[in-house]
């Protein structure tokens, strides 16, 4: 039976080089624009929180970001706690919420489908993040069409 002399891993090491960054480091011209929607589930995977990040990532880099939830998305922009609203139940429970009021508030845009809280989700206005602009079914595909036109960076997140 081979004998396994490698020495534990501890706190402090690392695995690959975390320094070299590849690539230049992209920052946006005066004007750019950036959108990333979201048809995802709220804690059904972690591709609302990783998107959330690059939308603030992309604020950061100079570009005018706007977050849509649309569909199963704006159950990422309801207000949640237990017991009550703003409580954290449970470590991690409320990273949605905080990244969009962090996102909102270094100048990002937050727009939420009425229809989708609504008649999908069984939410009003009310339940929303305070700053999440609720916008008419009508608008999700125009506001996309709008990025479209200014030649935006768009990441779309889907998930099933």
């Amino acid at each position: 039976m081979p004998t396994v002399e490698t020495p534990m891993h501890k706190d402090g090491d690392y695995f690959v080089d975390y320094e070299e960054k590849v690539f230049e480091d992209v920052q946006a011209q005066p004007g750019q624009k950036a959108l990333v929607t979201f048809h995802t589930v709220a804690f059904e995977g972690s591709i609302g929180l990783v998107n959330m990040l690059q939308a603030t990532r992309l604020q950061r880099k100079g570009f005018e970001t706007s977050i849509l939830l649309y569909g199963p998305g704006v159950t990422l922009g309801v207000q949640r706690g237990f017991p009550t609203l703003g409580d954290e139940a449970f470590p991690g429970h409320q990273n949605f919420n905080n990244q969009l009021k962090k996102f909102m508030s270094e100048g990002g845009k937050v727009y939420a489908c009425r229809f989708a809280l609504q008649a999908l989700y069984g939410h009003g206005e009310p339940s929303l993040i305070e700053g999440i602009r609720p916008i008419n079914p009508l608008d999700v595909l125009d506001l996309k069409l709008l990025h479209i036109r200014d030649d935006a960076v768009i990441v779309d997140t889907w998930t099933v």
